[in-house]
């Protein structure tokens, strides 16, 4: 075994020997059925921790060469797999972290090389009785390698973890940025001694254009995880699990980590986040630990037209319809706001409905994030509602009308300027961002059903709070005693059957010609 070729299991094993460790071991049947096959490239992008190197490490302990990982394996679920021992510890796998090279080289247009060499001279140790021909290309060893006589190996693996490092490390090298594409074209393209590549990173395949530049790979992105979508993150049915042996809340579990939709049934989270939540038994953001503020503001800070307006009302609760297809798979070419939050899918810090093409905030993690980056970036819109909404949720609960309607009015003006006002669902937008702090104590749901229509908004109160349930309903030029009607009418308190307690009634309107909000607050107990 080498540092590269072969490296061993010793990864992997670490993985399994931690205290929370989930079983993905099914990513390996997908990989085995395409060994060999036209859909042998694979590169699967993900943000920071979601178990990208896991993979990686797993998928090098079992094909790799030299090692015996059918002690690790047999406990997995892969063992039940036809293909399990066929393809086990069989082939010669050349393993490369990438970022461990950038950090050693001090030509970066020179990387490819670099890490060309080393491979050269790991395979040219392994097969010294080969008589391999003095070259340093590598597709040249391998080729000879692969056909040698007494080759006894299956053929070559390349597993690459941090592809894409260049483009996230040297944003701006584009040179070296094309060197290295460059090199990874000429080892894979159109060479059949390499029996699979499996590469992982944050981006997707860099593209120019509308091309990809290496379009042999199957790719597996934030925007299109199609298949492998299960496999690299947890899954709900994984947390809920983890929630059930380590006695954690599932809800708040829920409520702090869920968000990333990647089809109507399949929903995923970081798995970085549950594990520390789990370990250290508490609920908050560690989206911290593996990025900044800085990394956000520096996009969400872009003069694209409409991108502001489209933040705070994300940040609203709503959600926004973009084109990914423009996005050139890097951090630096930027057309419109689509591409900057097509890139904020591929880091996380948006979720991407495949079935809508429609963007939103994932969790409340992220939403801590987006706040705390729009207080550095001095988004005084968004700090003076925030900083008012602790005062309009006291006041909606003591009933005072007045206070409510002038408290929606301050918020408003503090985001007209960015904010197009003009129907029901901007004051919608405005009302859940009014209402920012109630988050703390309520789960806020937009278009709530009541078997009779749906509620605008309503705040059901988190377990383990004494808060009542709050039922918002939104009239555009009309008038709040009307929304109060509305809500008695179509018998709204109806869908909260399994709730007894203090329910408050709060009718809200916009009046066009005062440009004034009003307010009826009333309460009753069900």
């Amino acid at each position: 075994m080498g540092m590269y070729l072969n490296p061993g299991n010793n990864l992997f094993k670490i993985a399994l020997n931690s205290n929370i460790y989930v079983d993905k071991s099914g990513l390996v049947s997908y990989v085995n059925d395409v060994i060999n096959t036209e859909q042998r490239f694979i590169c699967v992008s993900r943000p920071r921790r979601f178990g990208k190197s896991m993979a990686a490490n797993m998928l090098t302990a079992y094909y790799s060469c030299g090692c015996d990982s059918k002690n690790l394996f047999d406990q997995l679920k892969i063992k039940n797999c036809s293909t399990y021992e066929k393809n086990l510890n069989k082939y010669d796998t050349i393993y490369l972290n990438i970022p461990k090279f950038l950090n050693k080289t001090d030509d970066l247009k020179r990387l490819g090389n670099y890490i060309e060499g080393i491979i050269v001279t790991e395979l040219k140790n392994q097969f010294q009785d080969y008589n391999i021909p003095e070259t340093e290309d590598l597709n040249t060893i391998i080729s000879y390698v692969s056909n040698y006589p007494d080759y006894k190996n299956k053929g070559f693996i390349f597993i690459i973890d941090e592809w894409d490092c260049i483009f996230r490390e040297a944003i701006e090298n584009t040179t070296a940025q094309k060197k290295y594409l460059n090199f990874l074209r000429s080892i894979f393209k159109d060479n059949g001694d390499i029996k699979l590549a499996y590469m992982t990173g944050i981006l997707p395949v860099k593209k120019y254009g509308s091309h990809s530049a290496i379009n042999i790979f199957d790719e597996f992105s934030m925007t299109d995880p199609a298949i492998l979508a299960k496999y690299v993150g947890f899954t709900e049915g994984e947390v809920i699990a983890l929630c059930k042996k380590y006695n954690m809340d599932f809800n708040e579990m829920q409520y702090w980590y869920n968000g990333y939709l990647f089809d109507e049934n399949l929903h995923i989270y970081n798995p970085e986040s549950v594990i520390t939540a789990i370990m250290r038994k508490k609920f908050k953001s560690y989206w911290t630990r593996t990025e900044t503020y800085e990394a956000l503001k520096i996009y969400i800070d872009m003069n694209f037209d409409g991108l502001r307006d489209n933040i705070i009302k994300m940040l609203g609760g709503s959600r926004i319809k973009i084109f990914t297809d423009t996005f050139q798979n890097d951090m630096t070419t930027f057309a419109s706001k689509d591409d900057v939050f097509t890139l904020l899918v591929h880091l996380g810090y948006l979720a991407y409905d495949f079935n809508t093409n429609e963007v939103f905030i994932p969790n409340h993690e992220i939403q801590e994030e987006f706040t705390a980056t729009t207080k550095i970036s001095n988004w005084n819109e968004i700090v003076k509602s925030i900083t008012l909404s602790d005062k309009l949720l006291e006041s909606t609960i003591a009933f005072e009308n007045e206070t409510v309607a002038q408290i929606i009015d301050e918020i408003h003006m503090a985001t007209v300027s960015v904010l197009q006002y003009n129907n029901e669902n901007s004051l919608a937008c405005v009302i859940s961002l009014a209402y920012y702090s109630a988050r703390k104590n309520y789960i806020i749901h937009r278009e709530f059903p009541t078997g009779k229509g749906f509620a605008d908004i309503v705040f059901m109160p988190r377990k383990n709070t004494q808060n009542p349930v709050i039922i918002v309903e939104l009239k555009w030029d009309c008038t709040a005693d009307g929304a109060i009607k509305q809500i008695k009418e179509k018998n709204y308190i109806e869908a909260l059957k399994d709730y007894s307690g203090q329910i408050i009634l709060a009718g809200i309107n916009y009046n066009k010609k005062t440009k004034k909000h009003e307010c009826i607050i009333e309460g009753i107990n069900k």
